[in-house]
């Protein structure tokens, strides 16, 4: 069972490619979709999601596209995952059950997340684009 969605996968990679593309000009949402062989009606709402959290900045016109809105050592997976909605936030209260539900399941479940949480806090844009650029200078020549 994977434990992150396609859309979280998707704006991890959306993120990173938007770094390591970064120049003068916003990556348009055209060539992100075209790179990762998706449709962009697919991609156009977890770029606004991420948009909507500050992780990337949304540049309008026949120039525009995309571009990270702070610093890429700033940004680490788990703020994308977070904006994307990929990683549910505990204070949206307990689910309705029973007992066992409430005191053995979903205290171990909520540790677990935690602990994900922290590890995914500790991935920075920064160190996958710098292991995106190597993978492009040693596999495209």
């Amino acid at each position: 069972m994977p434990l992150l969605p396609r859309k979280g996968v998707l704006a991890v990679a959306a993120v990173i490619d938007i770094a390591h593309h970064a120049g003068a000009r916003p990556v348009a949402a055209k060539a992100l979709a075209t790179r990762h062989r998706l449709p962009p009606r697919h991609l156009e709402p977890v770029l606004q999601a991420l948009v909507r959290h500050g992780i990337l900045k949304g540049v309008r016109g026949p120039r525009g596209g995309y571009a990270l809105a702070r610093d890429q050592r700033r940004i680490s997976a788990d703020d994308i995952l977070r904006a994307a909605g990929t990683v549910e936030d505990n204070k949206e209260g307990m689910l309705a059950g029973s007992a066992l539900l409430h005191q053995v399941v979903m205290p171990a479940l909520a540790q677990a997340e935690r602990t994900f949480s922290t590890a995914l806090s500790r991935i920075s844009v920064d160190e996958l684009a710098r292991s995106a650029e190597l993978f492009r200078k040693t596999f495209e020549g």
